[in-house]
């Protein structure tokens, strides 16, 4: 049994990722007193964000990193390290092709500074989005094969992108995803309500129906009851995103139907057939 202090790192896209996916675990082991950390690879740059929500900034990058900073305090984030990447937008945006892009930008690049991170917080377990980012949004399709190659690379070649720190290994990698069973509700829902679960969204550009159909393995379960209100408080701190509105609306219909819990496969080492955790520390 390790004698160090337990540290979980959180790598994601967008500000909101860390609360609206993961919200309940991260809160939960900082309550447990795990030193828990968030690196963010762009400041939401081209996320949609009304008038009213503008007031007393000078972009969507400031008014999203302020909501982020708001949150993380609720959810007792230890730090909230930037890699500076620009938000690409949805897939076939103009925006998915900026020189600052996550999307475009070389995946050595994206896990040398995440490399960085392994050995600067020594996190024994790593969190990123699973292998479709979550709904197939570019970022976190990139994010998520950045940190599993930085991963992999540590694990195999100790002298891999040198930045003056010796080398760490992490020990677990875990990919958050979406219960199907919740798309699957909110997609006969829609269906009920006369809407087309192929095209949801502020911009109908997200295929509900088709994600509803990619089954990913549960290997971990994080029930976060005890956190709830944290939880909540800190989607409420993403106004600009609809962290106002959790809880109520279609994905609040569908929220209420399934446990408090946030799943979670995992990626390193294999997993247990059979086995679901309830701690992602299990083991070490």
């Amino acid at each position: 049994m390790t004698t160090e202090k337990k540290v979980l790192l959180a790598v994601l896209a967008h500000p909101d990722d860390e609360t609206f996916g993961t919200g309940g675990t991260l809160a939960l082991y900082a309550r447990q007193g795990v030193e828990v950390h968030l690196i963010c690879a762009t400041r939401g740059e081209v996320g949609d964000v009304d008038p009213q929500y503008m007031q007393g900034f000078t972009s969507v990058a400031d008014v999203r990193v302020s909501e982020l900073r708001c949150a993380a305090g609720i959810l007792g984030l230890a730090g909230v390290h930037f890699i500076d990447y620009r938000d690409s937008g949805m897939p076939g945006a103009a925006d998915n092709t900026h020189p600052q892009a996550l999307a475009a930008a070389p995946i050595d690049e994206v896990a040398a500074k995440i490399t960085h991170y392994f050995r600067q917080l020594r996190p024994q377990v790593v969190i990123t989005f699973d292998p479709i980012g979550g709904y197939r949004h570019p970022d976190h399709i990139a994010i998520q094969k950045a940190t599993e190659y930085a991963f992999e690379k540590v694990h195999t070649d100790p002298g891999v992108f040198p930045d003056g720190l010796p080398n760490y290994v992490p020990q677990k990698l875990y990919f958050q995803t979406i219960s199907r069973k919740f798309f699957r509700i909110v997609v006969k829902v829609l269906q009920l309500i006369g809407r087309d679960p192929r095209h949801f969204g502020r911009n109908k550009d997200i295929d509900i129906a088709s994600l509803a159909e990619v089954e990913f393995p549960i290997n971990a379960r994080i029930n976060y009851r005890s956190v709830a209100k944290e939880r909540a408080q800190a989607a409420a701190c993403h106004a600009s995103q609809g962290g106002g509105q959790q809880g109520r609306g279609l994905f609040g219909l569908a929220q209420r139907l399934m446990p408090a819990e946030e799943t979670y496969m995992r990626a390193y080492p294999p997993p247990v057939d059979g086995k679901v955790e309830r701690d992602l520390f299990e083991g070490i």
